[in-house]
Order: C-alpha cells, then sequence, then structure tokens
C-alpha cells in the first residue's frame, strides 16, 4: 500500500496543463511517429498517437514550441500514452515557465507572440499545405519573423500542423475568413523584410 500511495504522490506532483502541440516521437526500435500532446508537466507528457511502445520502453520526442523531450512510458489509454521524465531541477524551471506561457495563450485565444513587428508582404500568394497533404490557395495578409496572418478557404484545427508555402508551421487562431499561423523557427531578423517568400 505505501508504495502504491507513493507512486499516485509521484504522478501527481506536477500539475498537468492541457497544451496541444503537434511534434514527432521515436520508439526504441528507431521508428518515428507523428504524435500530439494531450497534456504536459515538468514531470511528464500524454500522448495520443499510433504507436503506443511497451511500459518503460524510452521514448525520445520533438515537440513545437519546446524541442527535445524524453522519458519512459509509464502508461497506456485509449488514444496514446504518457511518458515520466526526470529532468534536472534547471530545465523542468524552464518547461514549467514554457508550460505557463503556452497554457495562459492557449486559454486566452491569444494570438502568436506579437513581440515581432508584423508588415504586410510585397508577394502574397501562397499556399497552405495541411497535415493530410491538402493543398489550398492562399493569400498572406501580415507576415513577422516568428508567423503569418492568411486568408484561406481551409480551417484546420488550432495546434495543427500546417505548411506555408515551403515553411512549417503551427494554427494558433482562427479569424473570420483565415487562420494565423506560428512557424515552427523563427526567420533571421536580418534577413526578414517585404521581399520575403515563405
Amino acid at each position: 500500500m505505501p508504495l502504491i500511495e507513493a507512486k499516485v504522490q509521484e504522478r501527481r506532483r506536477h500539475q498537468r496543463v492541457k497544451v496541444v502541440l503537434p511534434g514527432r516521437y521515436m520508439l526504441e526500435d528507431r521508428r518515428e511517429y507523428p504524435c500530439q500532446t494531450i497534456d504536459i508537466s515538468p514531470g511528464g507528457v500524454a500522448f495520443a498517437g499510433v504507436a503506443k511502445g511497451d511500459v518503460g520502453e524510452r521514448v525520445i520526442a520533438y515537440l513545437n514550441q519546446i524541442g527535445r523531450v524524453e522519458g519512459t512510458i509509464a502508461r497506456h489509454f485509449g488514444q496514446g500514452f504518457a511518458i515520466q521524465m526526470k529532468l534536472p531541477v534547471i530545465k523542468r524551471e524552464k518547461l514549467a515557465d514554457q508550460l505557463t506561457w503556452l497554457a495562459n495563450r492557449q486559454a486566452l485565444g491569444m494570438a502568436e507572440d506579437r513581440r515581432h513587428e508584423r508588415i504586410p508582404p510585397r508577394f502574397s500568394h501562397s499556399t497552405l499545405r495541411l497535415s493530410n497533404g491538402q493543398e489550398h490557395l492562399a493569400k498572406l495578409v501580415d507576415i513577422s519573423i516568428s508567423g503569418a496572418a492568411l486568408t484561406v478557404a481551409a480551417r484546420p484545427p488550432i495546434g495543427s500542423a500546417v505548411v506555408i508555402g515551403e515553411t512549417p508551421a503551427q494554427v494558433v487562431r482562427h479569424f473570420e475568413g483565415g487562420i494565423a499561423v506560428e512557424f515552427n523557427r523563427l526567420f533571421p531578423a536580418e534577413t526578414f523584410d517585404e521581399n520575403i517568400t515563405l
């Protein structure tokens, strides 16, 4: 009984935050699979993914906006699995800060990080490619080094991975007639101007 109580306590030590982030994960057989987070804490991540692996198996995942995480599979559930992570204190605190920011942004429906100046691009015609390969004509409304707003007929879910032109991104907001995306990587500020093409 004390051992079970200790395990439950360990599982609940870190508050889980419902943050949806797309990514990819690799099991011990070195095969890669797409995934999406269901919730995250500094001690673990619940993933929705097709291959669940074995309990105790090591997993390495790369998540949009967080980067690399790794741990061991602690349990399975209907649509995926959860991993347990043992992070050094500094990394755990950094992840906790990231999660707080991401959770607040998603809860408030905030757009992508507006610290970066937004400009109308000279070349506004582009394409939006969805994760299933479908392509849609799109028109860029404005862009920054971290994201873009575009008018497009498609309405992919918030949190889904898309490609604008050749630039991988994630949908962060819907608006009337279009979507806003955050790029997976910032454009270098020194090369960014209205002539940029995605």
